[in-house]
């Protein structure tokens, strides 16, 4: 499938993919997506527990989501592991191309004298070994793995406290957003956990319900009006 690198609205680049008219973030701007859907609505959550968390992103495409998470480690000092998996990986042309390094960056002016620094973590996290668990810094762990999201069914990875749910629309792949892969990625949570996405489905809220989680409708990022959290034994207001 052809990609193309396109400059969403708050200036920030994502991949289009041409043969399916996706886009691995929102057009309506790719930063603020990320922060919004999986920051606010979903690490916010755990600032307050001052504990070591687990966070599966499904779909890490570009990076993007798994970067400004590290920087939210460092900010608030939380201890991450993070496993992201993605079937395609982006290539090295794509990354260079994108760099959000410095759309990101501009939110955190308290690292400006680190700069140095988080370029090299953003370096490191792009080519950390896949299927290798990296320290990528002191608060920060990170694997990649590359595999389909149902083969996730075998995986050794689990107990997630979190989940990034960021897959393809569903629109183009209906079947990622069907009960049989919420069963999938459900069982992979701890007792208590949270499931955030950009989607407001009625299928990912009947998936979820059906895995004994509570959904929530939230307001959503830029260019939509709403997404869902879904919510296990985790207490919210």
């Amino acid at each position: 499938m052809k990609r193309i690198i396109v400059e969403t609205e708050d200036g920030s680049k994502t991949i289009h993919i041409e043969d399916l008219n996706e886009t691995y973030h929102s057009i309506h701007g790719a930063v603020q997506e990320a922060f919004h859907v999986f920051i606010n609505n979903g690490l916010n959550f755990f600032f307050e527990l001052k504990k070591p968390i687990k966070i599966l992103e499904i779909g890490l495409g570009t990076g993007l989501n798994s970067f400004i998470t590290l920087l939210e480690s460092e900010k608030k000092q939380l201890n991450i592991t993070y496993i992201g998996v993605e079937k395609y990986p982006v290539s090295a042309e794509e990354f260079e191309v994108i760099n959000y390094f410095d759309d990101v960056f501009k939110f955190y002016p308290e690292f400006e004298s680190r700069r140095e620094e988080f370029y090299t973590y953003y370096q490191k996290m792009f080519n950390a070994e896949w299927e290798n668990e990296i320290k990528i810094s002191s608060n920060f762990t990170l694997k990649k793995v590359e595999k389909d999201f149902f083969d996730l069914k075998d995986s050794s990875d689990s107990d997630f406290d979190l989940v990034y749910f960021d897959a393809f629309g569903s629109q183009v792949q209906p079947d990622l957003w069907e009960e049989e892969l919420l069963t999938i990625v459900a069982n992979l949570t701890k007792e208590i956990s949270i499931i955030t996405t950009y989607a407001a489905k009625g299928t990912f809220k009947r998936g979820m319900k059906a895995n004994g989680f509570t959904v929530k409708k939230r307001p959503g990022p830029p260019g939509k009006r709403e997404m869902m959290v879904a919510f296990k034994n985790f207490t919210y207001e």
